[in-house]
């Protein structure tokens, strides 16, 4: 009789759970391969605020730090709108000019033709969604580069705006809903509310993902990890609202200055709105796809042309927006809205907050955290009394910079395989 071995099975392995130790060597080990994030942009702007405030102690006050939100919403906007492009690897020259027809509509619609104000704006958005999808078939069904087709787009729309305005009229926008857009706040209970909600929603959503995915046996950041970003937020958030609600007058008998700008929370919606558009839908993942490899996602079944076309409609639609909110910030409209550095400084704030130019690696929050360092360089750099050259100059070499560290992480990233 043949003796038969019987091997004793021990215990199932199981995956252990992660802890924050981990959490942080694998972020670590990401970071050393290449995959930095907008981490450069999170220090480049903490760095420029220390700088600035310790320079000039007025930078971080509650009248200049409602300033830096109104003062950059509309680039922040447009590169919002940029990011969906950038993300191809593609570009798109015309969005400043672009923002600036949109806004020429606006103001013709409400002031000279007095319409009221939701129909100028739907008007102006109407008009960026037309510009977007002329700019997207002409890249994705004729073939021209998109360097070409918005480099045109850029000369023509100077034109159109120039017509719109009958050849250098500026338009008063006066209207009290467009006026507070960029101008007015919200009441300090409104405030909070709204940054509880914000807390709220964030620590739901979180704690929910980390439910089902515990739930599903899959990998998922530590308890720990979830709660500080949870708290994270709740602090800065808390800090926020508490210095925009000082009263920021200088004659408080004749006008009570106080609360969150208006446009905050618009930009936090549309940010919001896009983040889940990219992160949580096949069309966001198929965006991506087509940036990392488009020959590839076409052999996937993804319609290759009608994603190109969908984010020149996206980029045009929120240099509309872009567009109103300036229009709203300087209660007019002339022939040189959305023209001088607002393109530059567009793309460079996607860039800066750590979007490829090559395509395939970006969210719609790296707009805002470029759009902030922007903000804060112009702001302090203001504060502290350098000219218009010195500004620019700064803030061509930190579009450098971060376009250094991009060509860099890719090619780091592409050595140690990290995705």
């Amino acid at each position: 009789m043949t003796a038969t071995a019987v091997k004793k099975e021990g215990p199932a392995s199981v995956t252990p759970a992660p802890t924050v130790g981990s959490h942080v060597s694998n972020y670590w080990r990401r970071v050393r391969g290449g995959d930095i994030g907008a981490l450069p942009a999170v220090i480049m702007l903490l760095v420029l605020a220390v700088g600035f405030s310790i320079a000039r102690p007025s930078f971080f006050t509650a009248g200049n730090l409602a300033n830096l939100f109104t003062q950059g919403a509309a680039v922040t906007l447009i590169a919002m709108g940029l990011v969906f492009v950038l993300l191809l690897g593609e570009i798109d020259l015309s969005a400043g000019f672009a923002s600036g027809v949109c806004a020429a509509i606006l103001a013709n619609v409400v002031t000279v033709l007095g319409y009221p104000w939701y129909v100028a704006v739907l008007a102006a958005v109407v008009t960026g969604v037309v510009i977007g999808t002329v700019l997207g078939l002409l890249v994705a069904k004729v073939g021209i580069p998109s360097f070409v087709v918005t480099l045109a787009g850029f000369l023509a729309f100077q034109g159109v705006v120039l017509t719109l305005m009958d050849e250098g009229a500026n338009i008063a926008v006066r209207d009290d809903v467009l006026v507070a857009i960029a101008n007015r706040n919200l009441s300090p209970v409104l405030g909070w509310t709204l940054a509880a909600l914000a807390v709220g929603g964030y620590a739901a959503v979180q704690l929910l993902r980390h439910r089902n995915r515990s739930a599903r046996g899959l990998l998922t950041d530590p308890i720990a990890v979830v709660a500080a970003r949870i708290g994270g937020l709740a602090v800065i958030l808390g800090v926020a609202v508490y210095v925009l609600n000082l009263e920021r007058s200088r004659n408080v008998l004749v006008v009570s200055l106080k609360g969150v700008p208006i446009v905050v929370p618009i930009i936090a919606l549309l940010l919001v709105v896009w983040t889940f558009v990219l992160q949580r839908t096949s069309y966001g993942r198929h965006i991506y796809a087509v940036g990392g490899n488009a020959e590839a996602a076409r052999r996937a079944g993804i319609n290759v042309d009608k994603i190109r076309i969908s984010v020149f409609v996206i980029c045009s639609g929120m240099a509309a927006i872009g567009g109103i909110v300036a229009a709203s910030r300087a209660n007019s409209v002339d022939p040189n809205t959305g023209g001088s550095n607002v393109l530059l400084y567009a793309v460079g704030a996607a860039v800066i907050g750590g979007t490829s130019l090559f395509g395939g690696k970006g969210r719609v929050l790296d707009a805002v955290l470029g759009g902030a360092v922007i903000a804060v360089i112009d702001n302090g750099m203001g504060l502290m009394g350098y000219s218009s050259g010195v500004k620019y100059v700064v803030t061509g070499v930190v579009l450098l910079a971060a376009a250094t560290i991009d060509a860099l992480s890719r090619r780091r990233a592409a050595a140690t395989g990290v995705r």
